[in-house]
């Protein structure tokens, strides 16, 4: 089975209205749709771009987002169901009670919205704008197979990689917001890793741009990429497709599925095959 994905790098700049933001959105998504792109995925914390509007000169709380989730929903529903297109439409803080969660968020066509919240919490995230870590993790059935979201800061861990795999996803998600190269590279690197140790693809992609107006989010260094295993019938440092770093763009792939298959059974290597449950637990067991 073979798909095509579009990953975004979305430019972030101040904007002044929640119909600017839906315009920038529609733009992105009809260009994907352009190419035939069956996924695309948006960076980590997409909805912070409107923090940027001031209101009778107030100065947003990352709280505040909550306040668009209905509308945010409504935008990407509509663009999925016209495009016919799965949209993963990066993250977004919404409310549940008393606590707020970043939320990856899945469009399909036919109108659902599946989500996954983060599961570790940057400091940031944690000390200043006290959002709280998801406590559950699936993946997502589609036309064209099981996916998982994985968002950012959740890919640095390989056990939750494993879990997913386990449970039948061959493509991760990732999308992510990083503000210098550090964190830039913290997970690209380990978007690579988890290509390796568990045979699958990763897409992923980060903000680009910066808000002058908006604490925490006056830098960002992102790159979009498709990664795949480092193995024969891929390219040699496993990279199907990427962007140029920080610019204002979106890439487009082609997955094959069945070359995960055989990679799993006849590759160079089979690391899913050939790991050591005598030596360290299955962290996949029972999921």
């Amino acid at each position: 089975m073979k798909l095509r994905v579009s990953a975004v790098q979305y430019h972030l700049h101040n904007i002044d209205s929640f119909e600017e933001f839906a315009y920038q959105v529609t733009h992105y998504v009809r260009n994907a749709a352009e190419y035939g792109a069956e996924f695309v995925l948006f960076p980590e914390f997409l909805t912070i771009q409107l923090m940027s509007i001031r209101e009778n000169g107030r100065i947003p709380a990352i709280t505040d987002l909550t306040d668009y989730t209905e509308r945010y929903q409504a935008l990407f529903t509509t663009l999925a169901g016209e495009t016919g297109m799965h949209i993963i439409g990066g993250t977004h803080v919404v409310r549940k009670g008393d606590r707020f969660y970043n939320v990856a968020h899945l469009f399909y066509p036919d109108g659902r919205i599946g989500e996954q919240a983060k599961l570790h919490m940057t400091p940031t995230e944690e000390k200043e704008w006290k959002l709280t870590p998801g406590d559950s993790l699936q993946v997502f059935e589609t036309n064209k197979g099981k996916i998982a979201l994985l968002t950012c800061y959740d890919i640095e861990f390989p056990e939750v990689v494993r879990i997913v795999r386990t449970m039948g996803a061959d493509v991760v998600f990732c999308p992510s917001c990083t503000d210098d190269r550090h964190g830039f590279y913290r997970v690209r690197y380990s978007c690579y890793a988890r290509t390796i140790e568990n045979q699958l693809y990763v897409v992923t992609t980060g903000t680009v741009g910066s808000l002058t107006n908006v604490d925490f989010m006056r830098a960002n260094f992102g790159q979009a990429a498709v990664l795949t295993p480092n193995d024969i019938p891929f390219p040699q440092h496993g990279i199907i497709a990427e962007g140029v770093i920080n610019d204002d763009m979106l890439i487009t792939a082609d997955l094959d599925l069945a070359l995960l298959e055989d990679v799993r059974k006849h590759g160079s290597v089979t690391t899913w095959r050939d790991r050591r449950f005598d030596l360290y637990p299955d962290v996949g067991a029972g999921k």
